[in-house]
């Protein structure tokens, strides 16, 4: 027994080594973890690069900070995107599946163009024009911040005190656009100056100052006193910084300035051009191909809207029609809250009758809220500003010049800005769970803008658009948008002046003048951006078409919306992919359930039945307040 035991004494280490465990190494990450962690990664460097974005979007952790906009930056962007690229293309894409796929995808195709657009110019040409810039952006920042805690006004001095380094990297860029002949047009920079100089002479009793007007209660007394006078020395360091970008500007730059207005007479121009064309309308036509397109809808559009003006009773020509809409007091409201009510009232109507065309219609608010004056004049009518969690949607109006708002483009606007447009296609996105931030935040400016000019066809089938007067304004826009195609690529491929331009527009839309002198210069200044509406919509258009055609009666509108809209902002050849995916499965049989018996005992309790749904009884709807 002794043995025995003394054996296992000294067997017992040797026994105890031979029975441990190797340790088990954790699995190498999925394809589809590698890519969600990409994505994340870079998603967080947009923020902290972009702070102003992240704001926009209600992510405040980056509200005391402002872009960098040194040449320094440009490249590191450019680096970071080369990375990011990189590192994508080393993830096995044929390991990922469906929206993991499509993700992929996504992302490299972004980072391949903006890529692609930094080999023709590695900063930005025009970083401030007088149509976009400081100017604007930087107010409808600060309304888009928070002001209830201490903290909210120390993020707000913060970025107050960053935005002179922000200037002396506006105007580092300039500079090297001076060097390398990468300047902006005369025509959108002469009145920059102007609209700089009332930014800084308005600092205190304008949106910039007007937080620390009104600092709440609820801080402590001494800290309010400290926030003010910490507040007032921020306004001082901004104003020189404004002073010294309007001095650089009026006698540095302008006369620097080149001439011409189309993106053809830059160096590389024709290039820089195509890829804007591309990356903005997502099209692979030739300026010439969209020319001629644009030409084409404009005298279909003009035949049309010929028709709905004898359904008008007017009696006279076709151009008397024109200056009488555009003039006749009749046709305008002379007080700006009536005009901001009808709209409040149109966007009530739209939403009630939306279950008609949609299955999933997403609770968030929308209100409807004046534009700041400051500029307000060289702005259209009126644009729309994405909700966050704590700040609602709203369709901004402007209402200034009263006299070039007329009634027969406020159901139409609200179509286009507020439901079914961009509200109900950007909070559906955003809401899309599963998706990466990147994606649900996404903007393709075809698929936007495009879908947003389809949805005000659909006003009629929503309750809108029934008087003669309002399918006139929904024919006049989109005849604007059908111009757009050829004053554009005029502008830029064609050698147009701002003249012809002006013209152009002036003779086949319905706009006023000074609206359309507006129109132009946001064509110089951003040039293809205007190709992207009609393009977008002339697509949807024809996939509805399509779906339509080869479905027959299975055709559903409200399930394709969802198709359109339930997979996020996409780029078009990629949204046709996805509805000739969705027709398949539409054709394919439907599934009858096979019959099985219950097993439910006899004696058991009858299951409650769920009461049944009154004839008028609809879902709730959250209308703006």
């Amino acid at each position: 027994m002794r043995r025995l035991c003394a054996t296992f004494i000294l067997l017992g280490p040797l026994l105890a080594v031979a029975a441990k465990v190797e340790p088990v190494l954790p699995a190498p990450p999925s394809a589809a973890e590698q890519a969600q962690a990409l994505f994340d990664r870079d998603w967080e460097w947009r923020l902290q690069h972009q702070p102003e974005f992240a704001t926009g979007i209600g992510d405040h952790r980056y509200d005391g900070q402002l872009a960098d906009t040194s040449l320094a930056a440009s490249a590191q962007a450019i680096e970071h995107d080369r990375r990011m690229l990189e590192l994508a293309r080393q993830i096995d894409r044929e390991q990922l599946q469906g929206q993991e796929r499509l993700s992929w995808d996504l992302f490299v195709g972004d980072k391949e163009r903006r890529l692609a657009g930094a080999a023709i110019v590695a900063f930005d040409p025009q970083p401030i024009t007088a149509y976009d810039g400081l100017q604007f952006r930087f107010p409808q920042l600060v309304a888009q911040m928070p002001f209830v805690t201490e903290d909210d006004y120390r993020n707000y001095l913060a970025r107050l005190r960053a935005l002179p380094a922000h200037v002396d990297g506006l105007i580092e860029q300039m500079r090297e656009g001076m060097r390398t002949g990468w300047t902006a047009p005369k025509a959108v920079m002469a009145a920059l100056p102007d609209q700089l100089k009332a930014l800084r002479e308005h600092l205190a009793d304008g949106a910039v100052g007007a937080p620390l007007k009104r600092l709440p209660a609820t801080i402590d007394p001494d800290v309010r006193a400290r926030l003010a006078a910490d507040g007032a020395a921020a306004l001082q360091a901004v104003a020189p910084a404004l002073q010294k970008l309007e001095d650089f500007v009026r006698a540095d730059y302008l006369p620097a300035a080149r001439a011409t207005i189309g993106a053809s007479s830059l160096p590389g121009g024709p290039a820089w051009y195509a890829w804007l064309v591309r990356n903005g309308a997502d099209t692979t036509l030739a300026p010439a191909e969209i020319h001629a397109l644009g030409l084409k809808e404009v005298a279909r559009l003009r035949e049309e809207m010929r028709a709905m003006m004898t359904q008008t009773g007017f009696k006279g020509s076709y151009a008397q029609f024109l200056v009488f809409v555009r003039s006749d007091p009749r046709l305008f409201y002379g007080d700006a809250d009536a005009l901001l009510n009808r709209y409040r009232r149109t966007i009530a109507r739209a939403y009630a009758r939306l279950p008609q065309l949609f299955d999933t219609i997403p609770p968030d608010e929308i209100a409807v809220k004046p534009v700041q004056q400051a500029g307000a004049e060289s702005q259209g009518a009126a644009y729309y500003e994405a909700g966050t969690p704590g700040r609602t949607a709203a369709l901004v109006v402007n209402t200034s010049r009263l006299n070039t708002r007329p009634l027969w483009e406020i159901e139409t606007l609200t179509l286009h800005e507020a439901v079914p447009g961009h509200h109900l296609q950007v909070a559906r996105a955003r809401a899309i769970a599963g998706l990466p931030a990147f994606r649900r935040y996404g903007w393709y400016p075809a698929y936007g803008e495009g879908w947003a000019l389809y949805a005000e066809g659909l006003g009629p089938d929503l309750g809108l658009l029934r008087d003669p007067f309002s399918q006139f304004g929904r024919l006049a826009d989109e005849q604007l948008r059908a111009a757009r195609l050829v004053v554009d690529t005029g502008i830029h491929a064609f050698n147009w002046s701002r003249q012809q331009a002006l013209d152009f527009l002036n003779a086949n839309t319905a706009n006023p003048p000074s609206d359309n002198a507006v129109e132009v210069d946001r064509y110089i200044a951003q040039p293809g951006q205007a190709l992207a509406y009609k393009i977008g919509q002339l697509r949807i258009a024809a996939l509805r078409e399509r779906a339509r055609a080869a479905l027959g009666e299975r055709f559903d509108v409200r399930r394709f919306h969802d198709a359109v809209l339930d997979g996020g902002a996409l780029p078009l050849d990629l949204l046709a992919r996805r509805i000739d995916l969705w027709i398949a499965t539409q054709q394919l049989p439907p599934v009858v359930p096979i019959p099985v018996e219950p097993e439910t005992p006899a004696d058991a309790p009858a299951a409650p039945q769920k009461p049944a749904q009154s004839p008028g009884e609809e879902m709730p709807l959250l209308l703006p307040r």
